[in-house]
């Protein structure tokens, strides 16, 4: 059971929209306050970031940037230069990235950016623990991974092929996850404590990997913490503390979220969804749903689905 891409495949919404930008100096790009969390990859020259608090942070090539919340900052060539205003659309195609030009006479830099939508009523813990600024260095022997994924999307940017449009869709969706496991690897060695530890933590692991299995099951807090091997007092308190919830708490939440993203994404019956997330009737799944969701789940499909 992988739950990070489990949570993060629950919580997305609309597709990743991605551009590659070549900045001649003087250059600035302001991203206002919207639903996606953006992602930026310096290829080439070096640029600044504007975070909504704190001062500038200066990037080179190989930096990775990663701006998880609704919240407005701004790339530039050097602090002061003058911006221009960018929103990415949630609803565009996923396969096409666009190539974004701003022209200057000054030195060139060329970055990936790219656009993460979620679900912000389901918002999880997991991205509530980021900081306002995810940047990653690029420093020799550190993220092998993430370094590979970088240097295939700045060959497929630079020299694109057959197969490039879906192999940079695929690309996209990878550098998400790896920033978020390197970031949580880094957390774990120096917090010791929120899901960067949990990640880490075998008892609390246990019975998270038993919820995403198995969300159907009618699990007690006595038997997830015979999962994780510790009495039920520890076991709750541990969990409660990793996860930022009690251990049933986040199972409903979980459920819900399964519940949402099928009624989002598909067409099953209410009576299905409702098996596959625990509960034995429509009319229970029905009043749980509204509970978390404040509407039915008929009506929250419609919602949806205009």
């Amino acid at each position: 059971m992988d739950w990070l891409s489990d949570v993060l495949t629950a919580i997305r919404s609309g597709q990743p929209h991605a551009a590659r930008t070549r900045a001649q100096a003087p250059w600035g790009v302001r991203f206002p306050p919207d639903d996606a969390a953006g992602c930026h990859v310096v290829l080439q020259g070096t640029c600044w970031v504007i975070p909504p608090s704190g001062p500038p942070l200066a990037l080179s090539v190989g930096d990775v940037v990663f701006v998880p919340r609704v919240t407005g900052y701004a790339l530039v060539d050097r602090p002061g230069s003058p911006e221009i205003e960018f929103r990415p659309r949630p609803d565009d195609d996923a396969s096409r990235l666009d190539q974004v030009n701003i022209h200057g006479e000054g030195a060139t830099t060329t970055l990936l950016c790219a656009a993460y939508y979620f679900d912000r009523d389901r918002s999880h813990p997991l991205l509530d623990d980021l900081p306002e600024i995810v940047l990653l260095p690029a420093e020799v022997g550190r993220h092998a991974s993430l370094r590979a994924v970088v240097e295939l999307l700045g060959n497929e940017l630079a020299d694109p092929q057959a197969g490039t449009t879906t192999i940079l869709s695929s690309l996209i969706d990878m550098l998400l996850l790896l920033i978020l496991r390197a970031w949580l690897n880094e957390q774990a060695a120096t917090t010791g404590t929120g899901w960067a530890t949990a990640l880490n933590d075998p008892a609390t692991k246990a019975a998270l990997r038993a919820i995403h299995s198995h969300p159907e099951r009618q699990w007690t807090v006595d038997q997830l913490a015979d999962l994780a091997g510790l009495s039920r007092a520890t076991f709750a308190k541990r969990f409660s503390t990793l996860a930022g919830r009690p251990p049933l708490a986040y199972l409903t939440w979980w459920r819900m979220t399964i519940a949402a993203r099928l009624l989002r994404d598909g067409d099953a019956p209410l009576r299905t969804i409702a098996m596959r997330t625990g509960y034995t009737s429509e009319f229970a799944f029905a009043k749980a749903f509204k509970r978390e969701y404040g509407q039915a789940p008929g009506q929250y499909r419609r919602h949806l689905t205009g």
